[in-house]
């Protein structure tokens, strides 16, 4: 990619953020984890560009910068905007922690209202210490030292665990996305299992019998 190609990645994030708004959604998140174009750009182990886009932890971090940039450019400072990072490669050499901490606080300058963080799939080579939370660490650590909020992922399976990461300032936020592919219920379950009150959706109880207590 020349410069030209680069400013167009930029540009075409911004236009997506426009008709994301025109369409009516009120979040964003900006992919830049998981070996996608951007996190192909942050990490040292993809990128060995010799221009203003690589070498160093400025150059590398640039594209991110400017499709933030773009995006907030189109999106109101009234909606959140998200950014999905992998805040280690898991791989020596590799994008790490302390480079997510120094990039993350450099978005928050740069209007981003959480960082979601989970790690690597950049390279089939990272050992991944994989276990129940074991990327909440990060979340913490970015929450703590970069200044912005953040949401943890990652093998955050049952409603004590999540609950326990918030309450214990481990993040802002749970993100799930497996445990609600195996059981669409699981924020009715866990508000019950926590004590909290919630609502079935309107559209549900349409379906339900008359006197049902689901109702």
């Amino acid at each position: 990619m020349d410069a030209g190609a680069i400013d167009e990645v930029a540009r075409a994030f911004g236009a997506a953020a426009r008709r994301a708004l025109a369409a009516g959604f009120e979040v964003v998140e900006i992919h830049a984890a998981h070996g996608y174009l951007l996190h192909q750009f942050l990490s040292p182990l993809s990128n060995r560009r010799s221009d203003a886009y690589g070498g160093s932890f400025e150059n590398r971090t640039r594209l991110v910068r400017q499709v933030v940039a773009a995006v907030r450019a189109e999106w109101p400072e009234s909606l959140p905007l998200l950014i999905r990072v992998s805040a280690t490669d898991w791989v020596e050499g590799g994008w790490n922690a302390d480079e997510t901490v120094l990039l993350c606080r450099q978005l928050r300058g740069l209007g981003i209202d959480l960082i979601d963080v989970s790690t690597a799939g950049l390279v089939p080579t990272a050992v991944i210490p994989a276990g129940p939370g074991f990327q909440t660490e990060f979340a913490e650590r970015i929450r703590r030292e970069a200044g912005v909020p953040t949401a943890a992922v990652g093998l955050i399976t049952s409603p004590a665990q999540a609950d326990h990461i918030i309450r214990s300032g481990q993040a802002d936020m749970v993100l799930l996305g497996r445990e609600f592919l195996r059981n669409p219920y699981w924020p009715l379950a866990a508000a019950q299992e926590l004590g909290q009150p919630a609502a079935w959706p309107k559209q549900y109880l349409r379906a339900a019998p008359q006197g049902s207590k689901e109702r």
